[in-house]
């Protein structure tokens, strides 16, 4: 089972899912869980059956004392950058979950998986861990949450655009999607800054 906690206190856990998709948008979870919180099969998304990821979820949704989902598109991203792109969206996840605390409670410190963090206008205090989705707790409940809706999320892009096998490579540089890329061209949900180099080089935008 993971700590629950860094320090002790209101934490809440950051983690973002889809930097490196060529297609979709970012997405990042926000988590607070209550400090009784108990889920064996919580850890690291990535290490997580699909099954576990979302039967967690719904613990997660159900348990949690709040929790967010933020969401930056492919039009974003191409306009600040990938990196700035899941600050955005973990602040957007930050903000959602704000808004369902509990009356008078205050967060006191942000749990933020990787090495650096931009905070914007948060005056929250932060500390940023390195594969933090796989040592504490609540950073690992907001990559279960940024990692399941994102998945969902390309699933339904799949259903209007299914040559390029969205629903097997959630968006990510395969061989299948770049090929699809390369005969089909781009979609609206495509990164173009992250495509060029797969497109016909008289279609390069």
């Amino acid at each position: 089972m993971l700590p629950l906690s860094l320090y002790g206190g209101v934490e809440v856990g950051l983690d973002e899912a889809g930097r490196g998709p060529l297609a979709g948008s970012v997405f990042a979870g926000a988590v607070l869980l209550p400090p009784d919180f108990c889920d064996e099969r919580l850890n690291d998304s990535k290490k997580m059956t699909e099954r576990d990821r979302l039967a967690v979820r719904e613990v997660i949704k159900r348990e949690a004392v709040a929790w967010g989902v933020g969401e930056v598109t492919a039009a974003e991203i191409d306009e600040i950058n990938i990196l700035n792109a899941s600050f955005r969206a973990m602040r957007r996840a930050y903000a959602q979950l704000v808004e369902r605390l509990p009356q008078g409670m205050t967060v006191e410190r942000l749990l933020v998986d990787g090495n650096r963090f931009r905070p914007g206008t948060l005056v929250v205090p932060y500390e940023c861990i390195v594969k933090g989705d796989g040592k504490l707790a609540p950073i690992a409940a907001a990559s279960v949450l940024a990692k399941t809706c994102r998945d969902d999320y390309m699933l339904r892009l799949h259903e209007e655009y299914p040559r390029y096998g969205w629903d097997r490579n959630k968006g990510y540089p395969t061989a299948e999607h770049r090929e699809a890329i390369a005969r089909y061209g781009l979609t609206p949900y495509h990164r173009v800054t992250f495509c060029r180099r797969f497109l016909p080089a008289d279609e390069v935008l």
